[in-house]
């Protein structure tokens, strides 16, 4: 399956626990295979590590803390810069377009009084006359 989600995305957490739900954070890596991907800062997993030998290096016992992967389906991608300000250009953008409206309408309704057949029926000439010149 092919993956939309790539390392260094943002994503947003749609599903899973509770205290991660909502969260958003940098995609650190992407397991195509399994449909997960591992997201900075989410899913933090403790995993109690024996201390181990491998020829010359130790690795010390102890708690390690890390991120665990989360499947594709329980992740929203999200745009950069669209988190913070959706709700408010929305807004700026429908009352912007609002006031251009508003001011276009009286500017046509002035137009529709001065039309010359207005200043004829002022003149004496019945409305009939003017109604079937169209």
């Amino acid at each position: 399956m092919k993956m939309k989600i790539r390392k260094g995305d943002q994503v947003k957490v749609t599903r899973g626990d509770e205290k991660d739900k909502g969260k958003t954070g940098e995609v650190i890596r992407v397991l195509p295979k399994e449909e997960r991907v591992v997201v900075q800062g989410v899913n933090l997993v403790k995993k109690h590590q024996k201390q181990t030998q491998s020829g010359s290096k130790t690795i010390p016992s102890g708690i390690r803390e890390f991120e665990a992967p989360i499947h594709i389906s329980n992740v929203e991608l999200v745009k950069q810069g669209a988190e913070k300000a959706s709700g408010k250009e929305k807004a700026a953008k429908t009352a912007k377009a609002a006031k251009t409206a508003a001011k276009k309408a009286p500017a046509k309704a002035a137009k529709t009084e001065t039309k010359p057949a207005a200043k004829k029926r002022a003149s004496g000439k019945p409305a009939a006359d003017s109604g079937s010149d169209k």
